[in-house]
């Protein structure tokens, strides 16, 4: 097998999971169809059949650079929705339909969904403080003496 063959199959399945992983996420937020497009930007003549390949694994999510970089903002919001409900899986699908009062009583959805990937960082960074942190540039300063 050629290393092109190996490169390319490597490539489709890390694709696989990726899909994999962002359908099981959507489902679990019982998105639908059109709020499964809005959030990776699939044009809109990807329909609910295409979702049903992505589900069974007999398709793959575009590889855009666009949206696979949604698709791991997802997949960074989730796993910091796990983090803040442990014991609640399904606290993620609630919170991210919910109104919030830091995005001024809309939903974190409604601000992915109209804010595009600027709405994916400001629910992330609401989430995850060290993403937020990171964004800041904080992480690039040095708390210790200058050696002096």
């Amino acid at each position: 097998m050629s290393e092109q063959t190996q490169t390319a199959e490597s490539k489709h399945d890390a694709l696989l999971h990726i899909t994999q992983a962002v359908m099981h996420l959507m489902d679990g937020w019982q998105l639908d169809t059109s709020e499964m497009q809005g959030l990776l930007m699939l044009p809109s003549n990807v329909r609910a059949r295409a979702f049903q390949k992505f589900r069974d694994g007999k398709d793959v999510l575009p590889d855009s650079p666009e949206v696979l970089r949604r698709a791991h903002y997802l997949l960074r919001i989730a796993d910091a929705l796990r983090t803040t409900y442990p014991r609640n899986p399904r606290m993620g699908g609630r919170w991210i339909k919910q109104p919030h009062r830091r995005f001024g009583r809309r939903t974190p959805l409604s601000i992915i969904l109209n804010g595009g990937e600027g709405g994916m960082i400001a629910v992330l960074s609401e989430l995850d403080c060290t993403f937020s942190w990171d964004l800041t540039g904080s992480k690039n300063t040095s708390c210790g003496s200058s050696g002096a």
